[in-house]
């Protein structure tokens, strides 16, 4: 089969490959660029830990060909850093929130929740179960990742507020 030629930003860096035209996003970006946080799941789209950030919108990368991908900005979990590299806040809070069980799911949990907060920036209770609700966790970790999402909002807020 011939192979197509991709093009794309992953994580801020360019990258351009060959790839055949019905390799999975996700195959995609654990195989050829190594980038293993996205985790395979389900591979049907329901459970969520293959979520990227494509272009400002959460998509589940085992339903999306590399292909559809081409052009496009795409953030992984190893792309979403706090200032200087560090720890994003939303991982912080995963931590220090104890939002994380055998961890399976986390990367796709993050990745979706570092873009709810980008649409939804002080999110109620609700909405972030709302937001999140593409994304399971099989080890009934809700109560916990829900406090880390609303303690991450409340202090990126309040870092926002202090700055201006």
């Amino acid at each position: 089969m011939a192979k197509a030629h991709v093009k794309m930003t992953v994580n801020g860096r360019e990258i351009e490959a060959l790839a055949e035209p019905r390799t999975l996003l996700i195959h995609f970006l654990r195989e050829q660029l190594e980038l293993t946080g996205p985790h395979i799941g389900c591979e049907t789209g329901h459970c969520g830990a293959c979520t990227v950030d494509l272009d400002g919108r959460s998509v589940k990368s085992c339903n999306m060909f590399v292909a559809q991908a081409d052009g496009a900005n795409v953030t992984t979990i190893e792309g979403i850093q706090g200032e200087g590299g560090g720890m994003h806040v939303l991982q912080e809070m995963f931590r220090e929130h104890h939002g994380l069980q055998c961890g399976y799911c986390t990367p796709g949990m993050i990745t979706r929740a570092y873009r709810l907060l980008q649409e939804t920036p002080d999110p109620t209770e609700e909405e972030v179960r709302f937001g999140l609700a593409g994304n399971l966790c099989r080890c009934t970790g809700y109560q916990n990742i829900v406090k880390a999402v609303l303690a991450a909002a409340a202090q990126m807020n309040a870092s926002k507020e202090a700055a201006e």
